[in-house]
């Protein structure tokens, strides 16, 4: 009790207050955790598992991969063609991969036997097999499903929606479909196992379940700076993971393979022609030698003019290198402007521009890309138009590209041309004999040197295609890391949930709590009511326990109103009293149905069991309801002697000839004396009645006869009565009850109280949880009571 004033500046926080206001319905907790961990493990029963497959590989470059291209960087076919593993690993998850990996394994149809709850998909050994009679464009692009009911060996059932009747058909008969005729027929293997249970049959679009899976597969690097990669891929059947993963691995390296080889082919076939051109050259050559030594007979001519000579060889090879290069971007030209199809471009034969090289490489790139799709799409896709978009505008960036190289060719020929007429001359004061003898042998030598060389080049590209390897490595095989399902994860769902079950019944409490505004027990009152003393609590009480304490009662309801006695006889004892004896006590409450009567009744009757006189007042006159609590009905064993039910405190009031003993009905409850005067009749004019001086007289008299004058007095907030009479009061106690009366209501008679319109305002909280009593429910009453722990009941 607060019977001391206390101030303090700042108010601290009480952790264990905080604690107990959510440990006191552990009883929610525990419900609720239950509540969701049954919640979890029906998850966990009834959802579909998903295993982990992965595999591990090394991107190879182009020569460690054995591709044998590199033989073409001398003469700048492949310049900057090293691989970076970002790009490979797009290359990897490139749409068009998977859609071969779904053709290839046939994911597009599924095959599920029906459950009750959950179905459960047949991928290896299914018990039916399905074929289908239209073409695959069809197929691919088709969303379809129906129902096959395995009845016999011989005959099944057939339907398109479940709850239509089966058709009967044989298998291997055709059976017409919106996608076409399609045969079933039964896999001895594992038909007997699934016998008269019912199949359903998904086929869904190639594009949609290719993907899918790309969505799911797991691409990444298994560190900075590395050509090792990881795959990843989750599934609910551990077979068809591997599968998927291994086929995806398959497909990438037959890819790139057959990239390379279109590349290298074509590649070869214009080295080919080159050979072709250059033998004629050559032939042509050697003819004129043979000509020219016949014609003129010459075998050997001394060398003269070695210095000219040497100098006009050197600006001769330059001459004819320029010519070379210059024939190269010609034939280039030439080809380009002669392609009719998209098709690959030899890739650059020694021209000096660097940007012919790199437009020739990506316009190479793009046309394996374009091919690619077409195997699974046609000219129309958005996306091969673009393509070609892309295609057509390098070509002409090539174009221009080309006709650039061929001007600045061409005036470095000329120039150079110009600087060997001059050489000429000083050569030409040679024999004429062995000057043309020396022309016709450096062109031989000439023309000579590059086709050996192309024939070299020739073979060895042969050879390096022919013995070409994957551009990937596999380090390890598709294989399942764990045999425990990795979705959903058990441990993370069953602690989730176990967070929630606690969350939730938290959250509803913290938010109940934060919106509660209403008194709960004397803690929660006393930190409203500050200086105000709050005398004590009264506990609930259930329907089957006595409402009236009788004398050596030792239940809870009994302790708790002694605790008020005490607390109420401190007050009285220091208190200076204005009328009689400083033991007139009021009773009122804010509102009816706080507990005032119920209080004011059990108050006398505590009182009474210390041997003191006790006066019970009834001045509620509006709405009188201590008669109530002195019936037979609610009390067994109550003594009631004679008793005036007629004359009361309202007759006593208007009637001057109506004696207090007229008035008084001694009562006798159990062992307990108290005296009580009831309300007597309504009156229709209760506030002017209370007005009388006779109610002052009254108080005046009892106080000085009785020990205790407990007055049971009208709602404060609801009529003026008592604060009509509240001037006659030695202590007015203000009845709050838990749960009902808000914490704005206690501001009421507190500032009543600061005006001075009450005296001796003190509290008491009835009808308290008992998980509430004491302070937090910590310290409850009962001391001395024998209890069975809760487990025991």
């Amino acid at each position: 009790m607060n019977l001391n004033t206390q101030s303090s500046s700042t108010e601290r926080v009480d952790l264990k207050e905080i604690l107990t206001t959510y440990t006191k319905h552990w009883k929610w907790f525990v419900l609720s955790v239950i509540a969701f961990m049954t919640m979890a493990y029906l998850i966990l029963r009834y959802s579909i598992p998903e295993y982990a497959a992965m595999a591990k590989i090394q991107i190879l470059d182009d020569k460690s991969s054995g591709s044998g291209l590199e033989v073409f960087k001398e003469i700048d076919f492949f310049s900057g063609s090293n691989n970076q593993v970002e790009d490979e690993i797009e290359l990897i998850k490139s749409r068009s991969n998977f859609i071969e990996v779904v053709k290839e394994l046939r994911l597009n149809t599924k095959v599920k036997v029906l459950g009750k709850i959950k179905d459960s998909e047949l991928y290896s050994k299914p018990p039916i097999k399905i074929n289908f009679i239209a073409e695959d464009s069809i197929i691919n692009k088709a969303s379809f499903s129906f129902y096959v009911s395995l009845s016999s060996s011989t005959t099944f059932g057939y339907v398109e929606e479940e709850d239509k009747p089966y058709k009967i058909y044989a298998f291997g008969k055709n059976i017409p479909t919106p996608i076409g005729e399609i045969v079933i027929t039964p896999n001895l293997e594992k038909f007997e196992n699934y016998k008269s249970k019912k199949i359903k049959v998904i086929v869904n679009p190639v594009n949609v379940i290719a993907q899918g899976y790309r969505n799911k597969t797991r691409v990444s690097v298994e560190s900075d700076f590395s050509n090792i990669v990881d795959i990843y891929l989750e599934d609910p059947i551990k077979e068809k993971a591997k599968d998927i993963i291994a086929a995806l691995i398959r497909v990438y390296n037959k890819n790139s393979i057959d990239d390379k080889k279109a590349i290298a082919d074509r590649t070869s076939n214009f080295i080919g022609d080159r050979i072709t051109e250059i033998y004629s050259n050559l032939s042509s050559v050697d003819q004129s030698a043979e000509d020219f030594k016949t014609g003129h007979r010459v075998t050997d001519i001394a060398n003269e003019a070695n210095i000219n000579l040497n100098v006009g060889v050197a600006n001769q090879k330059e001459i004819t290198n320029l010519k070379t290069e210059l024939g190269f971007a010609s034939a280039m030209k030439s080809i380009l402007e002669d392609q009719e199809a998209i098709e690959l471009l030899p890739s650059n034969l020694g021209l000096s521009d660097p940007t012919i090289t790199s437009i020739t490489a990506k316009y190479n790139g793009l046309v394996s890309e374009r091919k690619r799709l077409l195997k699974s799409s046609n000219e129309k896709n958005p996306v091969i138009v673009n393509l070609d978009q892309e295609i057509n505008d390098l070509k002409q960036t090539m174009h221009s590209s080309l006709n650039s190289t061929l001007n600045n060719l061409s005036i470095q020929v000329n120039t150079l041309s110009g600087q060997q007429a001059i050489i000429n001359s000083k050569i030409y004061s040679a024999p004429k004999n062995q000057r043309e003898l020396r022309d016709i042998e450096r062109q031989q030598q000439t023309t000579e040197s590059l086709y050996l060389y192309l024939l070299q080049k020739r073979e060895e590209a042969q050879i390096a295609v022919a013995s070409r390897s994957p551009k990937s490595k596999v380090i390890d095989n598709a294989y399942i890391p764990n045999n425990f399902p990795v979705s959903p994860r058990r441990s993370v769902i069953y602690m989730a949930f176990m967070i929630l079950g606690f969350i939730v019944p938290f959250s509803i409490i913290y938010v109940y709590d934060m919106l509660d505004n209403k008194v709960h027990n004397m803690h929660s009152l006393e930190k409203l009511t500050k200086n105000t003393p709050v005398l004590g609590e009264i506990p609930r009480l259930l329907n089957k326990e006595e409402k009236l304490v009788l004398k050596e009662d030792r239940s809870v309801l009994s302790e708790a109103l002694r605790i008020i006695r005490t607390n109420l006889d401190y007050l009285i004892k220091t208190k200076n009293a204005k009328l009689g004896n400083n033991n007139v006590v009021y009773v009122t409450s804010s509102v009816p149905g706080e507990g005032k009567t119920f209080l004011s009744t059990n108050l006398s009757m505590i009182l009474a069991s210390g041997n003191k006189k006790v006066l019970l007042v009834g001045a509620d006159i509006r709405n009188p309801k201590i008669y109530t609590f002195f019936t037979g009905e609610q009390i067994d064993n109550l003594s009631r002697p004679r008793r005036n039910k007629d004359v009361g405190l309202t007759e006593y009031l208007y009637d001057d000839t109506i004696d207090i003993k007229e008035i008084t009905n001694p009562m006798l409850v159990g062992n307990n004396t108290i005296d009580v005067i009831y309300s007597g009749r309504i009156p229709p004019n209760p506030a002017e009645l209370l007005m009388s001086n006779r109610l002052k007289y009254l108080l005046r008299d009892v106080s000085s006869i009785y020990d205790y004058v407990i007055v049971d007095t009208a709602p404060l907030m609801v009529v003026t009565d008592t604060l009509l009479i509240s001037e006659y009061a030695d202590h007015l106690i203000y009845v709050t009850r838990a749960g009902i009366t808000e914490e704005k209501a206690v501001e009421f008679p507190i500032k009543l109280k600061a005006e001075g319109k009450i005296n001796g305002l003190c509290f008491v909280v009835n009808d308290v949880k008992a998980s509430n009593l004491g302070y937090g429910g910590k310290y409850g009453y009962g001391y001395g009571k024998s209890q069975k722990k809760w487990w025991k009941f």
